[in-house]
């Protein structure tokens, strides 16, 4: 599983990725982190805000931090 936390580095985005690896710890998932910084790539993904959470090239969420449960669900959703 490869999760990608899209934004500049400011603290919600930082929050997304300790929170997204909690709920992968939690599930006993193994994921490889990426936190895209360069605005070139983030535009690549139809986001219009960050901070953003992609799983495996999709995009969950932009925006705003999701729920623990709102992880979860997709976590255990995904292949």
């Amino acid at each position: 599983m490869l999760i990608k936390i899209l934004g500049s580095g400011c603290a919600k985005c930082n929050r997304l990725e300790q929170l997204t690896r909690e709920a992968v710890a939690e599930l006993g998932l193994t994921a490889d982190f990426e936190h895209v910084r360069d605005m070139e790539q983030i535009m690549a993904y139809p986001v219009m805000t960050t901070p953003a959470l992609v799983v495996d090239e999709q995009v969950k969420v932009a925006g705003r931090i999701p729920s623990k449960d709102e992880l979860l669900s997709w976590l255990r959703a995904a292949p």
